[in-house]
């Protein structure tokens, strides 16, 4: 399997242009899409194990980084869900064609169903969408997971500092700053029926910390189409990296 070569593109303009690493797999349809997580990058395990099999089957697989991640310019205390929607759909845009398999992790998933909802607005898109898998998803985050589980300690940072560093689990303290938080609140989802035109599949572990199993509930209520599975895994963490969490997303990939 030979590894894709990044490629960059420009999005936006003026002062809020930055250049966005992609990297494309030519192959079959429907072709794979992958929408990483908060913090996360194209070079995770899940991103990988996808485009491995998209390699082994001859199906086209395209991912890349937000910007402030990864392999991609800008900074991470710039992004919001509007900037990263933004590059998300010019990547879409520019390298996918046909039916595609949309995979969204965390906030991807939050991504994907926004992404699905501007594609089921357009008259004659260029690619179409074959399937949502997501996985631990987290729409609505910067509100339900973040602002209303803060401290009152850390909201005033936020509103009287625009910033506040918030601990984690997976390395340095990263920044949650008041225009991520107040940006967010144009994406919201959860509080109306969302459209997505498309089959759902949603893989959800029950130990996952930081996106609760009632939050992917809430969110089957909200999607109306007939043709939306939830899968419980009761061991499974957030992450949903181990060997047999890879085996169940490629098998939910590959029904589409």
């Amino acid at each position: 399997m030979t590894s894709t070569a990044a490629e960059f593109i420009e999005v936006g303009s003026g002062s809020g242009m930055r250049r966005i690493a992609v990297r494309a797999r030519n192959g079959s349809s429907p072709g794979l899409f992958w929408l990483g997580g908060f913090k996360s990058d194209m070079a995770g395990t899940k991103a990988l194990a996808l485009d491995a099999w998209a390699a082994e089957r001859g199906r086209a697989c395209v991912r890349f980084d937000y910007s402030g991640h990864g392999e991609s310019g800008g900074e991470f205390a710039d992004g919001t869900i509007g900037r990263w929607l933004e590059e998300s759909l010019a990547v879409f845009d520019r390298f996918c064609e046909g039916p595609q398999v949309v995979i969204g992790s965390s906030m991807g998933g939050w991504m994907a169903l926004l992404l699905a909802r501007a594609i089921a607005q357009r008259d004659k898109p260029r690619a179409s969408l074959a399937g949502l898998v997501l996985i631990a998803p987290a729409p609505d985050f910067t509100e339900e997971l973040m602002w209303k589980g803060f401290s009152p300690e850390a909201r005033r940072a936020i509103e009287t500092e625009g910033v506040w560093l918030r601990p984690s689990e997976y390395g340095d303290p990263y920044p949650i700053t008041r225009n991520l938080i107040e940006e967010g609140r144009n994406h919201l989802l959860l509080g109306g029926s969302i459209f997505t035109g498309c089959p759902v599949r949603i893989l959800q572990g029950a130990q996952d910390p930081d996106v609760p199993w009632r939050h992917a509930f809430a969110l089957t209520e909200r999607l109306p189409s007939d043709d939306v599975v939830l899968t419980m895994i009761r061991d499974g963490d957030h992450r949903l990296s181990r060997p047999q969490d890879i085996a169940r997303i490629l098998a939910a990939v590959g029904e589409f």
